[in-house]
């Protein structure tokens, strides 16, 4: 996916977050590969204990991986990171950059922001950003981000998708067992990190999760 190109948000379909110690004793570019050749449409690089200077050659490495492939990179959190390395979107949090100063830097890019609840949703919503996704979380407990607000549930999602038409991307505990009930309450991607980085067989964990949601799609009412 080109940087500027049209936005498709069936991208966000299988959506791979890394996280380099899930998959050690791998390497987080093997794991990529393998969750791409399993089904992984779009991969999340984030980083919170890397150097700048890693962080950048880190997603440098899986630019030139995923581009050719037409498989977007997002970077977590940080801007400059994602304009170093010419990738295709950033993903926010709450607490960190404002999305319209990710929009700024990156008017042609993909913007994602993490929301924890109505309220969230709401103010994304009345600030007028031009916003791809939003990522709702968590909607399970997760030990793969021990800061999270307490668990939406499918409920809490059901009633985020209540209030947007805005593409969902779901993560907090997802995985084969609750893929299909998540994606029935209104997500319309998965977001995993165990669920592949801490698989055995990365590609195969992908593959049955791209599964669940090609069987899941044709039931799904058009947005």
């Amino acid at each position: 996916m080109k940087a500027g190109a049209f936005f498709d948000p069936r991208c966000l379909g299988l959506y791979l977050v890394t996280d380099a110690a899930a998959c050690a004793p791998r390497s987080v570019e093997e794991v990529v590969r393998a969750a791409v050749r399993g089904g992984a449409t779009c991969v999340q690089l984030r980083e919170k204990d890397l150097s700048t200077r890693g962080f950048l050659a880190r997603a440098r490495m899986l630019k030139a991986l995923l581009a050719p492939l037409e498989v977007p990179l997002i970077i977590n959190d940080r801007l400059d990171i994602a304009l170093a390395a010419g990738a295709d979107g950033v993903h926010v949090g709450q607490s960190d950059m404002p999305p319209a100063e990710v929009r700024r830097w990156m008017p042609g890019g993909i913007v994602g922001l993490s929301v924890e609840s109505a309220d969230d949703v709401e103010a994304a919503l009345e600030s007028g950003v031009r916003l791809d996704y939003l990522g709702v979380s968590p909607v399970f407990a997760t030990p793969t981000k021990t800061d999270a607000a307490p668990p939406l549930g499918l409920a809490g999602l059901a009633g985020i998708r209540a209030l947007t038409r805005l593409p969902l991307v779901a993560i907090g505990g997802i995985g084969p067992a609750n893929a299909a009930d998540v994606l029935a309450a209104g997500a319309d991607g998965l977001a995993v990190v165990s669920a592949i980085c801490a698989a055995a067989d990365p590609e195969l964990a992908a593959r049955g999760l791209a599964g669940t949601m090609r069987a899941a799609r044709p039931r799904r009412p058009e947005a």
